[in-house]
């Protein structure tokens, strides 16, 4: 617990330090990068007018990886014709998804105060600096909410019952499910109960999403956007941004870092953690499978125990030697084992229909009650380390939750916490199986050889590769059949493994202008010009350029580049 906290505290630390540099430095520095070619660009804007109007949400302009990101796309796009606008908050929202608990010195003082007291001036002021230079649009919510809707807002939010919030819906928009996300992400728990201030965050966050439900319509009444860009695509302001773009029949698109350096997945009409479950598996299945891709994804699957070649990652120096350590943690590899790969409680609590468990926790309890009746097997729980390594720690961690209902557990089940250096992946290779919920570990391990049975979001379903539970019962009667005796078959596999290439390789778009800066602030832009930015000079820009304007899939084919056929190799579990 001392290095939880410690952890905790350097986090904190850092967050306070990057917010007082925010407003003396800002990049891209679009003055600096257009000031030799000012005229070109205006002729671009100027040619862009009647060009299909393209929305760049950004809304939180302080989240400068964001903000990067898409002033970059708004310049791409009107390189290509389009007419940008862009929407900042200039402080009026109540809570947003930057204002997470980490950023205050206290709940009660977020609870009084919202993020105007210290968020706000410098999350706005470097908005306005990074998009003032490019003479575009610039829509502000304080213009697109009425007086009259600021009252309502804050009237309705304080007099709805609490209970009704999550389930609200206004005109058929899931209002009260973004601002239960966002609220829970601003605690960092999987649920409110036992905050002391939990009710009173849900209702600015539930005030936050109506006063984003407002200006956004406003908006999009007044100006005909085919398209809507935006980070994410949940919590608030984004998910509400979405629900009503998507209501007004405006195109959305949502995009996330992802975990291999340069590279960044987009989504079209919703967020990545919905999408990825949903796609069709036509778009992958019929790859040529060459050995050249295969090698390619083996060396990729084993950077990952290490995070060389990622700029997300949460294993610190990991050790791959389970020897001493699993001796001092009590797993006995000469008993048959079973893993369990958990998620971070609070990220992403939306409502996912085919989840076996209404939440991770639940999950975890109920599966940790049934082993206890199997002492034929040992089951290993791995804890996310991202509980306390990801930008916003858990405040909720799975260890407690566990304790809180099973004060002693039995020999035969063993917790690895999130703080421990054991890698994941050596451990999970020692496993019959594997059983998660929503982690991304599943691609991995799949692609491994080793089954995974899946009780939640995890986006290995739907794929023909893992073992899908969609109700408890159905859940139950697999984890009966354990332990399984053998690995998944040859074909299944290959199949993996091509699901594998196509997530990492082609779902994962390469943008060459982003530089790795720092595990805090992942990237930056670095460019010289417009020039930089033209069609046909980044093939991942193009296609998500393409994929905005033209609704293409976004993705990238890096099999055009990296499957030429060379030595056959083998497909079997990573050692």
């Amino acid at each position: 617990m001392t290095q939880r906290r410690d952890i905790e505290q350097a986090v904190k630390r850092t967050i306070r330090q990057i917010r007082r540099k925010l407003p003396l430095k800002v990049s891209p520095d679009w003055a600096k990068l257009l000031r030799s070619e000012c005229v070109r660009w205006q002729e671009l804007r100027e040619a862009a007018e009647n060009g299909p109007k393209v929305l760049i949400a950004t809304s939180t302009g302080g989240h400068r990886a964001v903000a990067a990101l898409e002033s970059l796309l708004a310049v791409a796009l009107t390189l290509r014709g389009a007419n940008v606008h862009v929407l900042l908050c200039d402080k009026v929202l109540p809570a947003c998804l930057q204002s997470v608990a980490i950023e205050f010195r206290s709940q009660g003082a977020f609870v009084k105060h919202g993020p105007q007291q210290t968020l706000c001036d410098a999350c706005f002021e470097t908005g306005r600096r990074i998009y003032e230079p490019l003479g575009l649009p610039i829509h502000l919510y304080s213009e697109l909410i009425t007086q009259s809707e600021q009252d309502f807002a804050l009237e309705f939010s304080r007099s709805i019952d609490v209970s009704e919030i999550a389930h609200y819906h206004a005109d058929g928009l899931p209002v009260g499910e973004h601002a239960l996300a966002g609220a829970l992400k601003h605690v960092a728990r999987g649920t409110l109960d036992g905050e002391p201030y939990g009710e009173a965050i849900l209702r600015r966050y539930f005030r936050a999403a109506l006063l984003t439900m407002c200006a956004t319509r406003t908006l999009l009444r007044a100006h005909e956007f085919t398209t809507a860009c935006f980070n994410h695509g949940i919590y608030v302001p984004p998910g509400i941004i979405g629900a009503v773009a998507r209501q007004k029949k405006v195109r959305v698109v949502n995009w996330n870092p992802a975990y291999r350096k340069q590279c960044f997945i987009f989504s079209h009409d919703d967020t990545y953690h919905r999408t990825l479950m949903q796609e069709p598996t036509a778009v992958w299945e019929n790859l040529e499978w060459t050995p050249a891709l295969d090698r390619r994804l083996t060396t990729y699957l084993k950077s990952r125990w290490q995070g060389t070649e990622d700029w997300i990652w949460f294993h610190e120096r990991p050790t791959e030697d389970l020897g001493k350590l699993a001796k001092k943690m009590g797993m006995d590899f000469t008993k048959t084992s079973i893993g369990m790969l958990t998620n971070v409680a609070w990220d992403a609590q939306l409502h996912y229909p085919a989840n076996a468990f209404r939440d991770m926790l639940t999950w975890v309890i109920e599966t940790v009650r049934y082993f206890i009746g199997r002492p034929d097997l040992q089951l290993i729980i791995r804890v996310h380390p991202a509980e306390v390594r990801g930008w916003v720690p858990s405040r909720q961690p799975v260890v407690d939750e566990i304790q809180k209902v099973f004060p002693e557990l039995p020999d035969n089940i063993v917790i690895i916490p999130p703080e421990s250096r054991i890698s994941t992946y050596a451990v999970m290779l020692q496993c019959d199986s594997v059983i998660i919920f929503g982690t991304k570990a599943g691609v991995e391990l799949t692609s491994l050889g080793i089954p995974v049975i899946v009780a939640g979001e995890a986006w290995i379903r739907n794929k023909g590769i893992s073992i899908d539970a969609k109700t408890a019962a159905e859940y139950f009667e697999w984890l009966d059949r354990l332990p399984l005796g053998r690995s998944m078959s040859e074909t299944m596999t290959r199949r993996a493994r091509m699901y594998a290439y196509h997530f990492f390789f082609r779902r994962m778009i390469p943008l060459s202008m982003t530089r790795p800066v720092s595990r805090w602030r992942p990237y930056e832009i670095e460019m010289t010009g417009l020039a930089d930015l033209q069609p046909g000079q980044d093939p991942g820009l193009d296609v998500v350029c393409d994929g905005i304007l033209s609704g293409t899939n976004f993705i990238y084919e890096d099999e055009a580049v990296h499957g030429t056929p060379g030595p056959a190799v083998a497909t079997t579990r990573l050692e």
